[in-house]
């Protein structure tokens, strides 16, 4: 069954709401485009949004942009990946500079010190879940399952570690070395 095919209006206002919505890093973006794009709009078809996905993790610079830009001008050619790229950085820049002026001026009180450091945690489990669910379906795809994880070594170093049970490798995740 083929995908719908959205009008420029309906794309216009996907993308302004996915630039005010979109924190938690390229992860819970990338998670974000692939739930409401592939699986709520069916504007893209899983197939064609894993293969843009590969496409834009191998050019240097932001993938969930680029991504957003490939997808926007799919749809719309270039005037879709101009309003998509666009629409996916200005509202977040807007929101950044209200966040960055609430904190300068009343970081000091203790209500918004909780409310900040109550985001941090919840902006790790958006980007634990959409590292869980993307990486899932890309490696799934390929019939590889990996385990990653930052870890504390009995040594007290902080260490990364890859592997999917049959091996494993681990790297010192301040300098980056790899440790065995």
């Amino acid at each position: 069954e083929r995908p719908a095919h959205p009008s420029f209006w309906e794309a216009f206002k996907y993308w302004l709401l996915l630039g005010f919505i979109s924190f938690g890093g390229p992860a819970g973006q990338i998670s974000i485009m692939h739930q409401e794009l592939v699986e709520k709009r069916r504007w893209i078809s899983e197939r064609r949004f894993l293969h843009a996905l590969n496409y834009c993790m191998v050019l240097p610079g932001p993938e969930a942009q680029q991504l957003a830009i490939y997808i926007g001008w799919m749809l719309h050619r270039s005037w879709g990946g101009i309003v998509a790229g666009a629409l996916f950085v200005l509202p977040s820049l807007f929101i950044l500079a209200a966040l960055t002026y609430v904190y300068l001026a009343f970081g000091d009180l203790t209500l918004v010190q909780g409310v900040f450091n109550g985001i941090k945690p919840a902006v790790v489990a958006v980007v634990v879940f959409a590292a869980w669910r993307i990486g899932s379906r890309a490696l799934g795809a390929v019939g590889l399952h990996l385990s990653a994880e930052m870890d504390i070594s009995p040594d007290g170093k902080r260490v990364f570690t890859v592997g999917d049970g049959s091996w494993l490798r681990v790297w010192d995740a301040d300098s980056g070395a790899p440790l065995w």
